[in-house]
């Protein structure tokens, strides 16, 4: 008997997880009404547990609707059958928005902000990851941070990944052995609005798809032990006008930061200690948000910075030609814990409330901040209370939408309650 070839008609949700529901792979482009799906799904957090109480319960019906431009399919390797899924919005049964769907959060912002600015969004999430043998469970490649020599002793790994991200339509510029023991960096083109956070899901899930064909396992913990280092997540923003301009770009002013852009800036940094609720969603993040780590430790506004939760990131001027193309803002405080499309949305709604409030550039910072750390909170909790406090941040978030997030971070912090640093690090690696 020969095996169906299968995708999954797929929802990237609120614990960033890609779930959904699976159907021959030639029947996708037929399902104009995508499939159904349970709303309380949302609820589901990373441990796999549903939080309860949720808006929801056992009421109610939505659907999968298929977004056909965001298919991958990439041809496994072996007798593997091929990666095959699409991304979905959650929508109604009769097919208008769904208030919870992180898609649809930042659809609107992305909106919101062209029609108050006329400017577009472009984006690119640069992500760090481990990868462990399967059995046992330690780091699949010696150390050796950058050199050839870990690539090397890791292949055909890093080779398989480029072309199977290439062959997912994700653009890969870049894989590096990172600093860390196995650990990895995969940089990808800027993509517009929400192809870039489309693009952040779809990856995780082509990394992990290529390790687990060499046996071996990708984790995209924030932390895979206390003292160790840590995987991040970086955005790179800039703003584009109708002639492709890039407005965050002013190569007279300091850092090469216009006003509009210290403004977008500053955006960020009024909200951010809300935003960390969303962008370092896990028990585990505020770990690696610690000073002397190259995280995000200090907020504040950094030139080519790395201990700074914004940063301004360098120009290469040896390559001539418009600088602005190369030019944008780097949001550092944020892991792959989080909801790539919630996250990004809010981020976009910060930037642009700075801009529409015209905040004056921050104090940029270009030294070692050391022990700076400004507002930020120091545990999940602390940035959960957060948002509740900042009124602005919150008016952003549908009802439903931040009732069930609560109620999945409560659940999810009751998963690790009692556990010492080690063992919740251990718990994260285990899924993430």
């Amino acid at each position: 008997m020969s095996a169906t070839e299968l995708s999954m008609i797929a929802y990237c949700d609120l614990a960033g997880f890609v779930r959904g529901r699976s159907v021959p792979a030639s029947d996708v482009e037929a399902r104009t009404a995508g499939v159904g799906w349970v709303p309380a799904n949302q609820a589901i957090n990373c441990f796999g547990a549903l939080a309860e109480p949720n808006p929801w319960g056992p009421v109610g019906d939505r659907r999968l609707l298929p977004d056909h431009e965001t298919r991958v399919r990439v041809v496994g390797t072996g007798d593997r059958p091929p990666l095959d899924f699409v991304l979905s919005d959650a929508v109604h049964t009769d097919g208008s928005p769904w208030d919870a769907c992180p898609r649809t959060f930042l659809k609107r912002a992305v909106d919101a902000l062209r029609a108050e600015t006329g400017l577009r969004l472009m984006a690119a999430f640069e992500h760090e990851f481990q990868v462990v043998a399967m059995v046992p469970h330690t780091f699949a490649t010696p150390e050796g941070p950058f050199t050839l020599q870990a690539q090397r002793d890791a292949e055909p790994f890093a080779g398989l990944l480029h072309g199977a991200l290439a062959e997912a339509g994700c653009e890969p510029e870049m894989i590096l052995p990172e600093f860390g023991p196995a650990q990895w960096e995969v940089v990808v083109r800027p993509a517009e609005g929400i192809r870039s956070a489309d693009r952040a899901a779809i990856l995780k899930e082509v990394v992990r798809d290529v390790a687990r064909g060499l046996g071996r396992r990708a984790t995209f913990a924030p932390l895979t032990a206390p003292d160790g280092i840590g995987n991040g997540v970086h955005v790179h923003l800039s703003l584009l006008d109708d002639e492709g301009r890039n407005v965050l770009h002013d190569a007279s002013s300091a850092g090469g930061l216009s006003a509009l852009g210290g403004s977008f800036a500053a955006g960020l940094l009024r909200h951010l200690p809300a935003l960390l609720a969303f962008t370092a969603p896990s028990a585990i993040s505020y770990l690696r948000l610690t000073p002397h780590r190259w995280s995000a430790a200090a907020a504040a506004l950094g030139y080519r910075n790395r201990e700074c939760a914004v940063r301004i990131c360098p120009v290469a001027e040896m390559a001539g030609g418009d600088l602005g193309r190369q030019f944008n803002l780097e949001y550092r405080a944020l892991d792959a814990t989080a909801s790539p499309h919630l996250a990004l949305g809010l981020l976009v709604r910060a930037g642009l409330a700075g801009i529409r409030e015209e905040l004056a550039t921050p104090t940029i910072l270009d030294r070692d901040p050391g022990e700076l750390t400004g507002a930020l909170p120091g545990d999940l909790p602390a940035a959960l209370a957060a948002v509740t406090a900042d009124g602005v941040l919150r008016s952003w978030l549908p009802d439903e939408l931040w009732d069930c997030y609560r109620s999945l971070k409560a659940a999810e912090l009751a998963e690790v309650e009692g556990l010492d640093a080690t063992a919740a690090c251990q718990r994260y690696t285990a899924v993430l």
